[in-house]
């Protein structure tokens, strides 16, 4: 059946989010097993992650993105919600210091900004598209005259990049 079918039948009868599940349960688990620490975690946080897609599935719009897309998007805030969870677990101040954490937060966003500025041209536009103005790989390739897979790649390799600058940044 037709993905975007499935959407609007899930919508209008929740019990039908099961073929929702089924065809993407395999990979939002691997998205996330290749990021958490192990298995158990990776199970609890897949499970977050639909019973929240289940309870929003209302509000979810079609725009031609694939569905997975909108879970890979609940999946990475969910890992990192329990990242965030788990830093607060092993570094709990004695006193709360939110002012601190806000002037974390300023100081992650700086460090992404400018590693993000340290892109090539096309890599960085790349970014900003997809992440900044949430735009399909499709609709960017569009704009930018490439391929989804030049899109893709470009994407990829951006990724990559910031990744290891704020690694090592």
């Amino acid at each position: 059946m037709d993905e975007r079918l499935l959407i609007e039948a899930a919508q209008s009868d929740p019990t039908r989010f099961g073929e929702l599940y089924e065809e993407n349960f395999a990979r939002v688990y691997a998205f996330i097993a290749r990021r958490v620490r192990n298995r158990q975690e990776a199970q609890d946080l897949t499970s977050q992650v639909f019973e929240r897609a289940l309870a929003n599935i209302g509000r979810f719009e079609w725009r031609g993105t694939p569905f997975a897309a909108w879970l890979y998007r609940m999946a990475a805030n969910a890992i990192a919600d329990h990242y965030h969870a788990l830093s607060r677990e092993l570094h709990v101040p004695r006193t709360p210091d939110v002012a601190g954490d806000e002037t974390e937060r300023i100081e992650l966003r700086t460090l992404l900004s400018r590693s993000i500025d340290k892109l090539p041209a096309e890599q960085r536009r790349v970014v900003t598209m997809r992440f900044l103005e949430e735009r399909s790989i499709r609709e960017i390739a569009e704009k930018l005259g490439k391929s989804e897979g030049a899109i893709k790649q470009l994407q990829w390799r951006a990724l990559q990049k910031l990744r290891a600058d704020m690694n090592h940044g």
